[in-house]
């Protein structure tokens, strides 16, 4: 038996505009998908598949499930975590925004997404239920005014 962990990776696209309270991010409500239910996360998130870029997950996820293209995507962080006490397996998230795109976001997959949501970014916890913890490191993170390269969480 090996001591080897797995790393699953997966890409975050955070749609950012600007709004009447300042900078709003696009989040999702997550809803009947096992992990995170009655959370809201990135409105568009998803693992990378063999043989894919993060960058080319990204673009995947946000036409899947939010009906847009042509991001302009900009790096913000890669996430190291871990979910859990025994570090059998790991993942490495790549987080990006974008500030421009084609088509409207929509809900596509309604029995995955209860409710697309503008956000202010500086009015996160007036949201109805708490955000995915990782996912509002790097949110805090945009609002203080950026994220390092490279981040750690579950450590």
């Amino acid at each position: 038996m090996s001591d080897r962990f797995t790393i699953v990776p997966a890409a975050y696209v955070l749609l950012t505009r600007d709004g009447a309270q300042g900078a709003e991010v696009l989040l999702q409500l997550r809803h009947h998908t096992g992990y995170m239910d009655h959370h809201w996360a990135s409105a568009a998130a998803g693992h990378v598949e063999a043989g894919e870029t993060a960058y080319d997950a990204a673009r995947r996820e946000a036409a899947e499930e939010l009906g847009v293209g042509d991001l302009a995507l900009e790096f913000v962080t890669s996430m190291q975590r871990t979910n859990g006490p025994e570090p059998i397996e790991q993942r490495v998230d790549f987080f990006f925004t974008a500030r421009s795109w084609s088509g409207e976001p929509r809900i596509i997959e309604p029995l995955k997404c209860a409710e697309l949501r503008w956000t202010p970014l500086s009015a996160l916890d007036t949201l109805p239920g708490p955000v995915v913890p990782h996912e509002r490191f790097v949110l805090d993170g945009l609002t203080a005014g950026g994220v390092a390269p490279y981040t750690s969480f579950g450590f």
